[in-house]
């Protein structure tokens, strides 16, 4: 199975994360690449494979800068991706309340008004609890990796 992390990031934290889960998730069976969202338009969802978005917050509950023209991209020409699987793995701090994570779950709303499935439940990293966040990542991956396969499997 092929598997692209898309990764939005200010500091390099969800960077640092998506690196833990390819060198975790790609095994032989899976191929995983990791792309920063730098240059990347919504075209990138016409990609093989299922998609994991591991991003940060930043600002007032924002996508990172790197983050914003896929996310605006997504929003303006609304593609339809009923045909895309994907997970998020967000990162956030919790002190931040009435933002705390939506990096992850705008990209998750979006995703899902244009059709995509979500696999699995959106994690949703506390900066503030103290836990490594490429720490959480790893267990994290390998959990969301076997809810791919029982959907592929179930699919069949």
């Amino acid at each position: 199975m092929k598997i692209s992390i898309l990764v939005g990031t200010m500091t390099g934290t969800a960077q640092l994360c998506a690196q833990e889960m390819e060198l975790a998730l790609d095994d032989g069976d899976n191929r995983v690449e990791t792309l920063l969202m730098d240059r990347l338009d919504s075209s990138v969802f016409s990609r093989e494979g299922v998609f994991l978005i591991c991003t940060s917050t930043y600002g007032q509950g924002d996508v990172p800068d790197n983050a914003k023209a896929l996310y605006d991209d997504l929003r303006a020409k609304r593609p339809n991706l009923s045909g895309v699987r994907y997970g998020v793995f967000g990162l956030g701090d919790r002190t931040y309340a009435e933002t705390f994570n939506f990096g992850g779950k705008r990209f998750d709303d979006i995703l899902t008004e244009l059709g995509a499935t979500r696999i699995g439940e959106r994690h949703r990293h506390d900066a503030s609890s103290g836990v490594l966040p490429e720490e959480t990542a790893l267990e994290w991956c390998q959990q969301w990796l076997g809810l791919i396969a029982e959907a592929t499997s179930s699919s069949r």
